[in-house]
């Protein structure tokens, strides 16, 4: 059974528990988020979070401010509300580092559960580290790495191999935590960060491997970083930078005068501003303590871990991109059967010299494939361009930002034949971002897409009789001849042009 076709096999949801909802009442933001169902690529259909900062004194107090609790108990009641109108079959509500540590933090928990009208679960650190891990295994596809949970009060660490949680530390250096401990005096923080790492003995093991990202105030400097190097996407989800450059990066916003001088800055929200500093300093001490290969930002967390737990076994060992991919076909595409047969149909194009195809590059190819039609509704004129744009900015998990430009360009030049224009564009931007090899397989990719659907109108049952080969310096297109008259100008010309994208002679067989 093939990769993809093993997705349309015993597809099944949970639909006792659709749609669901998540409450995570945290240490600086109290946050809502309702999910289509629970998935392996899980579709989030509302998400709102107020800033309360709940943990803000909690260090020097040791109590929940008073305002804060109101501010986050109004929030809950507005939360339970949307819940009810979005009809949600399950409401799920844990706490974390705030509410488990302040001594009124019990009472807050009495009250929050009157206003919500379900009970809310305070997660220990061990809980909160398990779900975080889970959250990375959910989103990203094989994590090998350390994974890091910066809050408001606490920040988790994880390593993470095999998808298997191995161990993890809880620390006292949430944003609000630092800036209440120390007077927002950077320098004492810093001086207080190092003391807490040095308690982890088994950072070292971080070395050369990937460093996972987590928490609203490191995606707001991703964000920020993403716009000091005007990078052409502004999907957070999987967005990787080099080690040394996000420690300078970070060491520049922690030594910075003023905030508002900083590029990048207007993408943050306000409220989140005043912990970006802290959040700087605990991200570089972290680094240069780990060394890791690479930093990848991750968008899935505690919420989504506990999503994963619902998952049965089969569902958990689906593959994410392709679970999300297939399930969009299905909602966009004239026909998910058909995009599912572009990717054995394409096989043999991708077995020829020069393409050694990876594992994971076919798996992105099938991905392509699954996508590949889903702008057919548009004007003709603008669906390269209109779905390039919804595949580069789609709500995709298991994917980096390399995989997600191929698809995206995949895609774009299965509708626009191979364009040179679009320089002032998103396309532009993405061919110049993409590797000379990734591009030529988006370029092939797309070139032979365009080819099956000359044959089959996007309809299933006729690219799997009209397969491609290769013969010496030629490719062949194999046309059975009771489906001859298929064949015909229009196709021939843009199997000529897949033919010269990998150098060979074209040739159409009725057979």
């Amino acid at each position: 059974m093939t990769l993809v076709k093993q997705l349309f096999e015993d597809r099944r949801r949970s639909s006792n528990l659709s749609p669901l909802a998540v409450i995570d009442i945290g240490s600086n933001s109290v946050r809502l988020v309702v999910y289509e169902g629970a998935s392996r690529a899980p579709v989030v259909m509302f998400n709102e979070k107020v800033l309360c900062g709940l943990g803000r004194n909690v260090a020097t107090t040791g109590r929940l401010g008073d305002e804060a609790v109101q501010r986050a108990i109004r929030a809950l009641a507005r939360f339970r509300a949307l819940a009810d109108v979005l009809k949600v079959k399950s409401l799920q509500v844990f706490a974390t580092a705030a509410a488990r540590e302040a001594e009124n933090g019990a009472a807050f928990i009495d009250e929050g559960e009157s206003v919500c009208g379900a009970p809310i679960r305070v997660l220990t650190g061990e809980e909160e580290a398990r779900l975080a891990a889970q959250g990375i295994v959910m989103g990203i596809s094989n994590p090998d790495g350390i994974v890091g949970d910066l809050g408001g009060g606490s920040l988790e660490l994880i390593d993470l191999r095999d998808n298997d949680f191995r161990r993890a530390t809880t620390l006292p250096l949430g944003g609000l935590r630092l800036i209440d401990a120390t007077g927002n005096k950077i320098d004492k923080a810093m001086s207080l960060i190092d003391e807490q790492l040095d308690r982890v003995d088994w950072l070292p093991e971080g070395r050369d491997r990937t460093f996972y990202a987590v928490g609203g105030t490191w995606r707001a400097i991703a964000a920020m970083h993403m716009a000091q190097i005007d990078y052409p996407l502004h999907v957070m989800h999987g967005y990787v930078v080099p080690t040394q450059e996000l420690i300078d990066y970070a060491g520049m916003i922690r030594k910075a005068k003023k905030l508002t001088s900083l590029r990048g800055i207007s993408e943050v929200a306000k409220a989140r501003r005043e912990v970006l500093p802290m959040g700087a300093a605990v991200l570089e001490r972290l680094l240069v303590r780990l060394a890791p290969q690479k930093v990848q930002i991750s968008v899935f967390g505690v919420r989504e871990g506990y999503i994963y737990n619902l998952l049965s076994a089969a569902e958990m060992a689906r593959d994410p991109l392709l679970s999300f991919c297939q399930d969009y076909a299905k909602l966009r595409s004239r026909s998910a059967e058909h995009a599912q047969e572009l990717c054995s149909w394409t096989d043999p194009l991708f077995e020829g010299p020069g393409f050694d195809e990876t594992p994971e590059e076919r798996r992105l190819r099938c991905a392509a494939c699954l996508l590949s039609d889903i702008g057919w509704r548009a004007h003709p004129d603008y669906r390269g361009e209109q779905s390039l744009n919804v595949v580069a900015h789609a709500a995709l998990s298991g994917i980096d930002h390399p995989g997600r430009i191929f698809l995206a360009l995949a895609v774009y030049f299965r509708h626009a034949g191979q364009s040179t224009g679009g320089n002032d564009q998103l396309s532009g931007r993405l061919k110049a971002a993409a590797s000379r090899r990734s591009l030529l397989r988006a370029r092939v990719l797309g070139a032979a897409i365009r080819v099956a659907h000359m044959m089959s109108a996007g309809m299933p049952g006729i690219v799997c009789h009209t397969p491609l080969s290769y013969n010496g310096d030629s490719l062949v297109l194999s046309i059975p001849r009771a489906r001859a008259a298929l064949d015909g100008e229009r196709l021939r010309r843009r199997f000529a042009t897949l033919a010269e994208l990998v150098a060979r002679k074209p040739e159409v067989r009725i057979v």
